[in-house]
Order: C-alpha cells, then structure tokens, then sequence
C-alpha cells in the first residue's frame, strides 16, 4: 500500500471537543459536563437525522440547535450573549497536543481535514489553531449536502484531493467515522483514546456513572457495524511512524 495523502477528521481527532467544558462551566456553574456530553450528542445526532430526513441544513445549525436542545432540557435560561459566546468556543476549540508535531512530519505527503464541519466553522477553527499552515485542504461535506458517515461525504476526499481512496489514510477517533470511510474503501486508523479497561475503571471508581463516562460508552468505543479500522493507534503521535512503514 502507498499512502499519497493522509486525512483527518476534525471534531475529535484533531480538535478535543471536550474543551468547549471550559465555556459551558463558566456559564452554568455546576452544569458543565452535563451541557457538554449532551450538546456533542445531539449535534452529532442531528447531523445524522437530517440526512436521514433528506433536510440538509449545515453543521453550525446542528451545533446551535443541538445547544438549544440541551440548555432547555435541563431547564437552564439564558441570553443571546451567553448563547453566543458558547457557540464561538466551536471556532477556537484546543487542539491535541500532539497534533502539531504529527501533521509536521508528514509533510511529504497530502494533508487534509473532511469533517461535518460548515466551511465557515471549519476555516476559522484551522486558521485560529495555525493549522492552515499545514493543510493542503479543508474539505467540508457542505459540498455534497450529506453529513459523514454517508458515503457520498468520503467522495469529496478523491474529488479535492485527487487521490484514489486505495493510496489514502483515513484518521478518526470517532468510531461511527472510522466505520463509515473504511465501509467506503478508505485505509483506516481508528484512535482509540478510551479503552474499555479505562471504561471499566471510570465505572468501579464512582458510585454514580458521569456524563463524561456516559458519554465514553456511547461515542468512544468501536461500534458493531460489520466493519473494522485497518490500524489500532492511541494518539496522533503514532501517525508518523505508521505512515513511513507503508510503501513509498
């Protein structure tokens, strides 16, 4: 196998979408992890039923209405202000911190994101985090009106990029992702952040299971889709390495 171009998904993978706890904490003392498992549920949710429903609307009304969802589900008011400055952590979200230095040494072949990122949500979260710098794109699924995993989405990888999907490498450590672009025909590495002995600790540990912990079992473990990655890895730092044994 020759790897000509390595694609990343963003939300997630690149991005910790956990680091919008930070914001929704500050703005609802008390509430911050409960808000942020529940909105990154119902955005990706939401995502998923729209293209099910064949009522395409981008991936900035699936976060806005994903937020509303949760805010008034547990009963919690607000203002337009607070609102906002909520939604504006998704343009400014933390990259992993080995994100940099991955992406770095692969510079000999094509980087790209595909997310279900809007291009606007996508162009200015890449440009505020300095990952312009090393993408050779940004490719959002708006193009095609269909959220990932639908197959339609991993087309657009080829159609930027110019590569077959035989000599890309897909990156996702959502597995739902990892399932949808391999099913696709993509060469897969799944990130596999939470393991399930780290599962089962979070749960021995606490008499009650957090919305953290929650959150882990539902959108963190590989999912039974007749499908599987082609690589196991724990952190982007791994890439590197992974890609320089295939064949150049």
């Amino acid at each position: 196998m020759t790897i000509k171009a390595v694609v990343f998904d963003a939300y997630g993978t690149l991005y910790d979408v956990q680091s919008v706890a930070d914001v929704t904490e500050d703005a609802f003392p008390g509430y911050g992890d409960i808000i942020t498992q529940v909105w990154r549920i119902k955005q990706l949710e939401y995502s998923w039923l729209r293209t099910l429903m064949r009522r395409y609307q981008d991936f900035s009304v699936a976060t806005r209405d994903g937020l509303a969802y949760t805010l008034r589900s547990l009963g919690l008011q607000y203002d337009a202000a607070t609102f906002a400055r909520i939604i504006d952590k998704y343009q400014h979200l933390d990259l992993y911190p080995d994100a940099v230095s991955a992406l770095s040494a692969m510079k000999d072949r094509k980087l790209a994101i595909l997310s279900n990122g809007s291009p606007d949500m996508l162009n200015a979260l890449v440009r505020n985090s300095g990952l312009d710098r090393l993408l050779d794109a940004t490719i959002s699924v708006d193009a095609k009106k269909m959220f990932k995993p639908a197959p339609e989405a991993y087309m657009l990888i080829e159609e930027v990029l110019h590569v077959p999907p035989a000599e890309v490498l897909f990156i996702s450590s959502n597995p739902w992702d990892a399932c949808g672009a391999k099913a696709f025909g993509l060469n897969v590495a799944w990130i596999e952040r939470v393991t399930p002995e780290a599962m089962a600790l979070a749960c021995v540990e606490s008499e009650t299971v957090t919305p953290l912990t929650m959150f882990w079992a539902l959108r963190t473990q590989m999912d039974e889709l007749g499908v599987a990655p082609d690589h196991r890895i724990r952190a982007l730092s791994e890439l590197p390495a992974l890609v320089s044994a295939q064949r150049s």
